[in-house]
């Protein structure tokens, strides 16, 4: 298992690969850390916290594929056990274009607060040969606690 990191300074993340070296071959890890680290757009209806009207996002997004994750829209979240939820459908949500296209048969997704302020997402990708591929990621949390 390969353990990357979200480093934060004030306003924005580094990913950095702890243990493991990047390796050739690593295209579903690939895609799961651009899905998960791309911005998409907020929906219409999501409440933006820092106040602002940036709804960020690719500017290509369509309506019929937008890429990336909401997990930015935590940021400035409390540390909560909704905000763990949040996390783990917007985990799924960035996610589902792989199973949709066949590329995996589903994911196990494990989110849950560590060390005291990171939150941390345990995937495992199942492929369709009934391989898998586990991954976790580790935000260092800027929330309000």
């Amino acid at each position: 298992m390969s353990d990357i990191s979200l480093v934060w300074d004030q306003t924005h993340a580094d990913v950095q690969m702890v243990g493991n070296s990047l390796r050739t071959g690593g295209d579903l890890l690939t895609a799961v850390t651009l899905s998960l680290f791309t911005d998409r757009r907020a929906a219409d209806d999501d409440e933006l916290l820092d106040g602002s009207d940036d709804r960020r996002g690719w500017w290509g997004d369509s309506e019929g594929f937008q890429m990336g994750s909401r997990l930015w829209m935590l940021e400035r979240s409390k540390r909560t056990q909704q905000t763990l939820q949040l996390a783990q459908n917007y985990i799924a949500e960035a996610l589902q274009w792989l199973i949709d296209d066949g590329v995996v048969a589903r994911f196990d997704i494990l989110v849950e607060w560590v060390a005291g302020s990171q939150l941390s997402a345990a995937i495992t990708a199942h492929r369709n040969d009934g391989s898998s591929e586990a991954n976790r990621f580790t935000w260092a949390w800027n929330g309000i606690n």
